[in-house]
């Protein structure tokens, strides 16, 4: 068990390294089993020094999860979820995303995963990508637009 100040200090320094939300900082305090009015002023403390922002966090979170882990709005919205991220915070978060970047990141995805998708025809073939698409949390606009793009032929390969 760890007194106030020790909690203060360790959160600290761990938020010093990465971007950590509120409700993570809590869970830490709760498993070190710290009283909930002590949670409360070492959770006031770092908000107030700007150890911990949920927006920033979440900003940061969103554009991690889109161009590394290649996931798509509906996935980070719901992992933010999971994180206690307040809804309106959520949104201006996931809206500073544009369409665009989505597409550029399934576009590959959808590419290479067709490759290795075997179906017996296009309709198949088209549905195991979008379930794929949808698993990794883009909508459905977003996953019909790059698939109808890649049911079109490529214009380098058009005899004429």
């Amino acid at each position: 068990m760890k007194t106030e100040n020790e909690a203060y200090l360790t959160l600290a320094a761990l938020c010093a390294q990465a971007e950590h939300c509120q409700w993570e900082m809590t869970e830490k305090m709760r498993r070190w089993e710290l009283d909930a009015e002590a949670q409360a002023r070492v959770m006031e403390r770092l908000v107030k020094e700007r150890y911990v922002d949920d927006e920033r966090y979440a900003r940061s979170f969103v554009k991690d999860k889109v161009r590394y882990n290649k996931w798509g709005r509906r996935k980070v919205e719901q992992a933010l979820w999971q994180k206690h991220i307040a809804e309106d915070i959520r949104q201006r978060a996931l809206d500073e995303v544009e369409d665009e970047e989505y597409l550029s990141v399934l576009r590959p995805l959808l590419k290479q995963k067709r490759r290795t998708v075997k179906a017996q025809n296009d309709y198949e073939l088209n549905q195991k990508l979008m379930r794929f698409a949808l698993g990794r949390g883009f909508t459905f606009d977003i996953i019909r637009q790059c698939i109808s793009v890649e049911d079109e032929p490529d214009e380098d390969t058009l005899v004429d």
